[in-house]
C-alpha cells in the first residue's frame, strides 16, 4: 500500500487552506496530485523507504500534523494504486485509515457497487444495473464482449480491468488547479429539490459575476454535494464553450444535479467550482439569436456595472432570475 488518497474536512469558508495542506503532504513526498476542492493523492514509495514506516503508519502522522498545524481533520484511503486508494477512501472514517492489502484487492472490490469506481457515472452505473451487473465482482466476472456491447469497446475493457483490481493509474504531481469556487451550506439538512436548485442558481450567478469581474472564462464546472452523513458526491462537466455567462453555468449545474437523481437526499451543502480558467479575450461566443439569452446578457452587464460602482453586494446572487 504505497498510495494515499487524503480528503481534508475543510469548513466551507476555509477552502483556501488546501495549498498549505498539500505542502504538508509534500513534506513526505514530492509526488502529490491535488484533487480539488478538498483532496489529494500522494505516492509514498520513497517515503516508506526513507522513514522506515509503511503508508498506513505515515497516514497517522499526516492526520496528526493536519490537526496540529491546520486544525483540520482528514479521512484517508490507502492502496497499491491511485484508483484503489480512492475506492478505499469511500470506506474510511476520521481517525481510521482504510487500507486495501495488495493480496486482497479482488475480495475488497467484489461487493462494492459499480458506482464506487472513480469515473463511473450515474448513466453507466444505471445501464450496468439494468443488466444485473450491480457489483464490481459481477462486472469482473462478466464476459468482456458483454461489457463492450453495453458501454463501448474501450470503456468496457477499462471497466473490467478496474473491477478486477488492475490499477494502471499513477500520481501526477501538480498544484491546485486554476479555479474559483463557492459553496451554499444549508442551515439544516435540506430535502427540498426546489431549495437545492435555488442554491445552485445563486452559486452559479456568483461564480459568473466573479469570473466576469476578473475577465476570465471557465472550461469546466464541478458540482459537489455534501450529505448529512458527511459523505459527498462530485461531478464535473466540460462546457460546450468556455464561458462566464451565468445562465450557461446555471444550466450546467442543473444538468449535473438532475443526473444524480437525488430523491429525498438529505443535503448539507452544495458547492460549485469553475475550473480551467482562461482570459475572457480568448472566448469565442457562438451567436444563438435567442432574445431571452441576449436579454440575460444585457442584464448581466447592468448588474456587473452596479457591482463595480457600489460593491459586490449591490446585486444579490439569485436576484437576476427575476
Amino acid at each position: 500500500m504505497t498510495i494515499l488518497c487524503v480528503r481534508f474536512q475543510l469548513p466551507p469558508t476555509h477552502e483556501a487552506a488546501l495549498p498549505g495542506l498539500l505542502g504538508l503532504l509534500e513534506d513526505f513526498t514530492p509526488v502529490v496530485q491535488a484533487l480539488p476542492p478538498d483532496a489529494a493523492l500522494a505516492d509514498l514509495r520513497g517515503a516508506e523507504r526513507y522513514f522506515g514506516r509503511d503508508a498506513v503508519e505515515l497516514a497517522s502522522v499526516i492526520r496528526v500534523r493536519a490537526l496540529a498545524h491546520h486544525g483540520v481533520d482528514c479521512v484517508i484511503g490507502a492502496g497499491p494504486g491511485p484508483m484503489l486508494a480512492r475506492v478505499a477512501l469511500g470506506e474510511a472514517r476520521p481517525g481510521v485509515t482504510c487500507a486495501v492489502p495488495e493480496d486482497a484487492v479482488t475480495e475488497f472490490l467484489a461487493d462494492k457497487p459499480v458506482a464506487a469506481l472513480p469515473g463511473v457515472g450515474a448513466a453507466t452505473a444505471r445501464t450496468l444495473c439494468e443488466y444485473g451487473l450491480d457489483t464490481l465482482g459481477l462486472v469482473a466476472a462478466a464476459p468482456l464482449s458483454t461489457l463492450q456491447r453495453l458501454i463501448g469497446a474501450k470503456a468496457g475493457r477499462e471497466l473490467r480491468e478496474k473491477a478486477s483490481g488492475i490499477d494502471r493509474g499513477r500520481v501526477v504531481p501538480d498544484g491546485v488547479s486554476r479555479s474559483l469556487a463557492t459553496e451554499r451550506p444549508f442551515t439544516r439538512d435540506e430535502l427540498d429539490p426546489d431549495r437545492h436548485r435555488r442554491a445552485l442558481l445563486s452559486a452559479a450567478e456568483e461564480l459568473g459575476a466573479r469570473l466576469r469581474a476578473l475577465d476570465k472564462i471557465c472550461r469546466t464546472l464541478t458540482l459537489t454535494v455534501r450529505y448529512a452523513d458527511r459523505s459527498s458526491t462530485t461531478r464535473s462537466r466540460t462546457l460546450k464553450e468556455p464561458t462566464a455567462h451565468s445562465a450557461a453555468l446555471t444550466r450546467a449545474a442543473y444538468g449535473m444535479y438532475e443526473a444524480l437523481g437525488l430523491q429525498r437526499a438529505r443535503v448539507r451543502a452544495l458547492a460549485l467550482r469553475a475550473e480551467g480558467l482562461d482570459p475572457a479575450e480568448q472566448a469565442s461566443y457562438q451567436l444563438t439569436f435567442d432574445p431571452l439569452d441576449e436579454k440575460a446578457r444585457r442584464i448581466e452587464e447592468v448588474a456587473d456595472r452596479a457591482r463595480a460602482k457600489f460593491g459586490p453586494h449591490a446585486v444579490m446572487p439569485g436576484s437576476l432570475a427575476a
